[in-house]
């Protein structure tokens, strides 16, 4: 770029710089004539006035140069810089009439050095945006492939990566921890993002990431990259250990054994190249128990309790497994819990034990009070799976009386009672709902109780323009996660919280209020406004 400088150049050299500069950066030669006419007709403005349009032209064969100045033809002159009268262009062409262009030429420039400099600078930034455009354009649909580069510089933890006709950059955080690539190393990592900056970097490369580890077994495994073998999911900690689930479309095809190869052969090309970091090769099952249990080896697992609605788990493990099953730093656990996609909690024989006997406790206890009845009666209630009032309210009548020990008689009774507590309750709930002003036509919206109705009231809200304005996060909460990777997510609290309502089930009371408010009708699709009562809870949940 150092002859650029000299934009006085003769003709010849003018084209030689232009087609050393075109090979140099890799782009059209003709981008690179442009920057030079544009750096010239900036210095020409400097010289004849700004408000001159100026136009120069480079001729790409022969290099020569030719500066203009254009006019446009106008009845009454308003900017003698840009316009002509009639008159005055027709003398120099008598063809011309009112809103044509005549170009006056102007003599060449003769370049001082701060001239010669400013059109440098903007050669320089014209070429540098155009080799920018072109990095753009060619990698913009490799994301999700592994590419190959050279360690060119490290600045402040991040590396630049030579990648031939591009730089890439592994920010601090998509590296491995504790690897420290030097200046001439080669280097593999994944392309995970291609944007247009104005400045620095365009191509985001990890070596820190799940979807890195899956490419390199794709380029191990024949199986993978033939489709025969599945990666279902992965979970990283980068560095440490990291758990794969596969599975084979081909009955006969072991996917595990697969992956790991003759002698580990090809799972140990996968460790090398990721430092040395340990992987869990685990066969993924539909069915979310047993693929829990995979995923938590080498620890063994006694028993395991699934709670759909909430996604989470409960895995008993004997006491001797309990550190095993954790891991260290919690870490065998919550890349399981990565890799599944459930919550899982892990408790020991004993634990599991003493929650279950506190369980029966509590409830032994709230059938007792709200029953009137004596402990044994209300065990044998709970021993019978009955754990809430109104399970023994609104039951088969049959179900209660078959109960050893009990007959039609006591079951009616026992019923009857249910059903008088719960009146009771309603009724008293009714009164504070009354008490902190909650509007009756609340009680008309779809899945609403009269309890909900209470905590509608102790968070403010008391009309249906109160409900229909909410968005879903307001009713059922939301978790924030926070950018570190160590630290815990936040949990926000939602106006029905511990009612276990689901997402669906509150989406629905806020369009049945709507409706019901007459913001909408009946006829517009559910799927709109259950995506409009949604725009504010996106916004809401703050996954940063």
């Amino acid at each position: 770029m150092a002859g650029i400088a000299g934009i006085s150049a003769n003709r010849l050299e003018l084209l030689q710089i232009a087609d050393a500069v075109a090979r140099e950066k890799s782009i059209d030669r003709k981008i690179v004539l442009q920057a030079m006419e544009n750096a010239i007709q900036k210095a020409a403005k400097s010289r004849y006035g700004a408000e001159n349009d100026i136009r120069c032209e480079i001729d790409p064969k022969t290099g020569e140069t030719r500066l203009t100045r254009v006019l446009s033809v106008v009845e009454n002159v308003e900017n003698e810089a840009t316009e002509i009268r009639l008159p005055d262009a027709q003398r120099r062409n008598p063809e011309v009439k009112i809103g044509d262009q005549i170009a006056e030429s102007l003599p060449p420039l003769e370049f001082g050095r701060v001239a010669a400099q400013n059109a440098k600078q903007v050669i320089v930034q014209q070429v540098r945006e155009a080799e920018r455009d072109r990095q753009f354009g060619e990698y913009k649909d490799r994301i999700g492939e592994i590419i190959n580069g050279t360690v060119k510089r490290a600045e402040y933890g991040n590396v630049i990566v030579d990648l031939g006709r591009a730089e890439g950059i592994i920010r601090r955080d998509e590296m491995i921890p504790r690897e420290t690539p030097k200046y001439g190393d080669r280097v593999r990592a994944y392309i995970y993002d291609v944007r247009r900056e104005q400045r620095g970097p365009q191509i985001f490369l990890s070596r820190a990431r799940p979807e890195f580890m899956a490419r390199l077994f794709a380029q191990e495994v024949p199986e993978i990259y033939d489709g025969v073998v599945e990666i279902k999911s992965v979970a990283r900690d980068p560095g440490s250990r990291a758990k794969i689930a596969v599975v084979s479309k081909d009955s006969s095809i072991d996917p595990v054994g697969a992956c790991v190869g003759m002698r580990g052969a090809r799972v140990q090309a996968v460790v090398n190249e990721l430092q040395g970091e340990k992987v869990d090769i685990i066969q993924w099952n539909p069915d979310a128990a047993s693929f829990i249990v995979n995923a938590l080896a080498p620890a063994e697992v006694s028993k395991v309790v699934l709670d759909e609605d909430s996604n989470r788990i409960e895995v008993v493990v004997p006491e001797t497994q309990l550190s095993l099953a954790i891991g260290r730093r919690g870490q065998n656990v919550r890349l399981a819990s990565q890799l599944t996609g459930w919550d899982i909690d892990i408790l020991t024989e004993a634990e599991e034990s003493e929650r279950r006997q506190k369980e029966f406790a509590e409830r032994t206890q709230l059938l007792m009070d709200s029953l009137d009845v004596d402990e044994v009666i209300a065990q044998l209630l709970v021993t019978e799976g009955f754990a809430t009032v109104e399970e023994v309210a609104y039951v088969d009548l049959s179900e209660i009386a078959n109960i050893e020990g009990f007959d039609e008689g006591t079951a009616e009774q026992i019923q009857m009672r249910a059903r008088e507590y719960l009146e009771q309750q309603e009724a008293e709930r009714d009164t504070k709902r009354r008490e902190l002003g909650v509007a009756d036509e609340l009680a008309e919206v779809q899945g609403v109780t009269t309890a909900m109705l209470v905590a509608f009231g102790e968070h403010g809200i008391k009309t249906l323009e109160d409900l229909a304005d909410c968005a879903t996060d307001d009713l059922i909460g939301w978790t924030e996660r926070k950018k570190e990777k160590e630290a815990e997510a936040v949990r926000h609290k939602g106006v029905l919280d511990g009612f276990e309502i689901g997402r669906k089930e509150a989406e629905d009371m806020i369009l049945s209020a709507r409706v019901l408010a007459g913001w909408i009708t009946i006829e517009e699709t559910p799927e709109e406004e259950t995506e409009d009562a949604d725009s504010g809870a996106d916004d809401a949940s703050a996954n940063v």
